[in-house]
């Protein structure tokens, strides 16, 4: 294609110049040459061959030159963000199309990676992975100097637009910042013959909805969300560098691609694994938003041919003029799994700023010979059938699966390629064959431990209070936080300046006295207790940090299958039953959502007491000042003995969530009975119904047991309720006769 391309042209210029020249020269005799026909004849034709001749062999020359230099003939490929979802397509081409070409794959495994996606090229030998974030310019140039790189295919990003509303820092840092780490290797290694930038059709904001042709590459830019915007900003920094300094960049943009492999944050596999789960098909808005779709492979292909015949300094759409609504999508779904569309598809909120339509003109790649050849119902087909055999891919998705995952997700698969569910083997990153690079700079990969230091949200509270007191006790370094958990670039400092080692969240909201003043706060207690702990457990997995967060217990309500003084406590799996106040609403959201956090440890905390019986927080202290108590038992937890539990729990590096209460139940009436016979004896109370208690407070209170036996099991020195609070309360405070 491209050759008669150049043949075109020449064609063109030459008619063209025989034209010219057949003027002049008519000029020129007829002012200056007074001769014979013959020999006018005889001048007409010795010009026009010679200047002819000379322009036709200077054009060409000139053509097989540029065709020459828009044929790539790459050696060594750098691909980033290989593990994903495009990239392990086009990866897996190139690898199995091209074995004298040397494929290097980077990726930082984040959330929607997995090296599975690179199992068809594991044992090819033009093939290596490298684990390691594009970030860090260190480990760039060494991979650009030490692998010989001439090509790099940039496909590493924060791509989905729902994450970038809720974190759209992190997609500045990746897609901008990255890119830039990257574009500055390139100029200082000097080597690089093409540098093709992966961006996106939605750039160019949002398509008039009766446009019968699409954004052609030269149409302007006018992002509508964060995603986009940074798109569009990395984009402006190819071309930047492109002019500045001569470097052979040429960027791509894409509709939306689909197939086998995609993390289900995406529409259509997200679609495909609520089919398979039963669950209905959540559509924002009224589903009228238009889309294109391009099965994965096809979109490879169109890779593959820009890589070898596109143009320095070009862009090119990737897409199709096949258009699909949203509720369509759905409906052809419903369809493939032989469901019903009206009970199947469930209408929810839209997301902010949700474009009606992205629509490309795609015939500037048409032009380098690639066509789509995959129709939708075969891919769509084949998406499905993958799928089907591969339900659990990646892992547990459940978060994906929200109608609005507004959440960056935890890192992405790092186990051995062919690992199952039970293998211990390690995994294929860490190998230490010859096709695993560790860089020896002392900014990559480092796996040395830091001695420990607490990094302590919470100082004005009690717990926060405690856990800084603990800390001089055992000798452990700490210092308080002073960033605000909603403050996402403060807690950055804060890390930053303090370098721990572990990160304790003993920070939130729980209301002024009580839990009643969330009710009339809504937005302060979301700010704190959703959007603050969420960020903070962001930051600290993006620094590699384990935090311990303290929780609640009060999430749960005695039931059927937990009903009260049967000892059947309710388990860390439990899904939460208690939506009586506010303040519980948002710990149970988050806890939820902190699931999807491999570098959190959630400790619920029930009614907590301590030595300190002049704290107005401590729970003993608060019933032994009403008037009167409703009668019913609990968890609870002994802040003397289970504080120090969860700093060793931080030395241990656990994770996950813990009830974090002491075995057994205690009844109010219990405690307070303890109370008279330890501290006051003249000590009196009253009861009174929940009923009762009802008209005097805002919100339902929580009253529960919770299941202990996995803290249990990890701490057997652990006591039961009663024998701490002897042990660690009332002993200590106990008045003589």
């Amino acid at each position: 294609m491209a050759f008669l391309n150049c043949i075109e042209k020449s064609l063109m210029l030459l008619i063209s110049s025989i034209l010219i020249s057949y003027t002049s020269a008519c000029i020129y005799t007829t002012k200056k040459v007074q001769t014979s026909n013959l020999n006018l004849r005889r001048f007409r034709l010795h010009f026009l061959l010679s200047l002819n001749s000379r322009l036709l062999l200077f054009f060409f020359i000139y053509q097989f030159r540029l065709l020459d230099m828009t044929t790539h003939t790459p050696k060594n490929i750098l691909i980033t963000g290989a593990a994903g979802f495009i990239a392990s397509h086009v990866a897996n081409r190139l690898i199995r199309n091209y074995p004298d070409y040397k494929i290097v794959v980077l990726d930082k495994l984040d959330y929607c990676s997995n090296l599975k996606n690179l199992i068809p090229s594991k044992s090819s030998p033009n093939f290596k992975f490298v684990k390691g974030d594009i970030a860090s310019a260190d480990l760039v140039n060494y991979l650009l100097i030490t692998e010989a790189i001439d090509t790099i295919m940039h496909f590493a990003a924060q791509t989905h637009v729902d994450n970038s509303f809720g974190n759209s820092f992190e997609f500045t840092k990746n897609n901008i910042y990255g890119t830039h780490v990257l574009l500055e290797a390139c100029k200082v290694t000097g080597q690089i013959k093409r540098f093709i930038h992966v961006s996106t059709d939605e750039v160019y904001g949002e398509t008039d909805e009766d446009a019968v042709v699409g954004n052609h590459e030269a149409s302007q830019l006018l992002p509508t969300n964060p995603y986009s915007a940074t798109k569009a900003g990395a984009e402006m920094l190819v071309m930047a560098y492109g002019r500045s300094y001569g470097l052979p960049v040429i960027t791509t943009r894409g509709n939306n691609v689909y197939g086998p492999n995609q993390f289900p944050e995406k529409l259509i596999p997200k679609f495909i694994l609520l089919a398979l789960q039963g669950k209905v098909l959540p559509i924002h808005g009224d589903g009228s938003n238009v889309r294109s779709y391009l099965y994965c492979e096809d979109v490879a292909e169109a890779f593959e041919v820009i890589l070898h015949k596109g143009e320095v300094g070009h862009v090119y759409n990737i897409g199709t003029k096949k258009e699909r609504r949203v509720i369509d999508v759905a409906t052809d779904l419903c369809r493939l799994f032989s469901k019903d569309p009206e009970t199947s598809i469930k209408f929810v909120e839209n997301r902010p700023f949700n474009d009606q339509r992205y629509f490309l003109d795609d015939q500037k790649l048409k032009n380098l010979g690639w066509s789509e050849r995959t129709t939708w119902e075969e891919g769509l087909k084949k998406t499905m059938d993958w799928y089907i055999k591969n339900p659990d891919w990646w892992g547990d998705v459940s978060g994906a699966l929200l109608p609005h995952p507004m959440l960056v997700m935890p890192g992405g698969m790092e186990r051995h390629f062919n690992a199952s569910a039970d293998e211990n083997s390690a995994s294929y990153v860490s190998n230490t064959n010859t096709r695993m690079l560790v860089p020896t700079t002392k900014n990559v990969g480092s796996s040395q431990k830091h001695p420990l230091k607490f990094l302590i949200y919470g100082r004005t509270g009690w717990i926060g209070g405690l856990l800084g007191k603990l800390c001089e006790k055992q000798g452990i370094p700490y210092e308080y936080g002073k960033g605000r958990l909603e403050d996402r670039s403060s807690l950055v400092a804060d890390i930053q300046n303090v370098k721990p080692s572990h990160i304790f969240n003993a920070a939130g909201v729980t209301g002024r006295p009580n839990v009643d003043w969330c009710e009339s706060h809504k937005t302060e207690t979301i700010r704190v207790n959703v959007a603050g702990t969420l960020t903070l457990a962001d930051v600290s997995r993006e620094h590699n940090l384990l935090m311990i967060n303290y929780a609640t217990g009060c999430i749960f309500e005695y039931d059927e299958a937990h009903p009260e003084g049967s000892g059947i406590g309710f388990k860390e799996e439990d899904t939460p039953n208690f939506t009586g106040s506010f303040y519980s609403k948002t710990k149970a959201m988050v806890e939820e959502l902190l699931k999807e956090y491999d570098n959190v440890c959630t400790l619920r905390v029930r009614m907590p007491i301590s030595s300190d019986l002049s704290n107005p927080r401590n729970f003993i202290t608060k019933i032994s000042r009403y008037n009167k108590v409703v009668n019913i038992p609990n968890s609870m937890t002994i802040l003397d003995e289970l504080l120090p539990i969860s700093i060793e729990m931080a030395k241990r590096n656990l994770r996950g969530i813990w009830n974090f209460t002491n075995p057994g139940a205690v009844s109010h009436n219990e405690i307070l009975e303890m109370y008279r016979d330890y501290i006051d004896p003249n000590f009196k109370w009253f009861n009174f119904t929940l009923e009762e208690q009802a008209k005097v407070i805002v919100a339902a209170r929580s009253n529960n047991e919770m299941d202990a036996s996995k803290l249990k099991n990890e701490f057997p020195e652990l006591l039961s309720i009663k024998e701490s609070l002897i042990k660690y309360v009332f002993e200590p405070n106990k008045k003589s006769a």
